[in-house]
């Protein structure tokens, strides 16, 4: 019994582990955007595409943004002006 406890235990803490590692934030300055194929290129040479649910309206080359997008791709999953 106790070594089942301690089996899913450690599943649950990598579990775990693994839900917190999936989102990376950043911040950048846009270069360019295409809302019609949802892609944002920063100042630093990035480009991201922004998924589905991400509203682009009101957005400009220029402006700062902070993002954040899902860890090992360029999706974006939130973009806010930074005011």
């Amino acid at each position: 019994m106790t070594n089942k406890l301690t089996a899913a235990l450690a599943g649950g803490a990598l579990l775990a582990s693994t839900i917190f590692a999936i989102a990376g934030e950043g911040q950048g300055v846009i270069a360019s955007i295409d809302p019609e194929t949802r892609m944002i290129v920063l100042e630093d040479g990035s480009s991201w595409l922004a998924a589905d649910e991400v509203e682009l309206a009101g957005l400009a080359p220029g402006d700062t943004i902070s993002v954040v997008y899902t860890d090992g791709t360029t999706t974006l999953t939130e973009v806010t002006k930074v005011e």
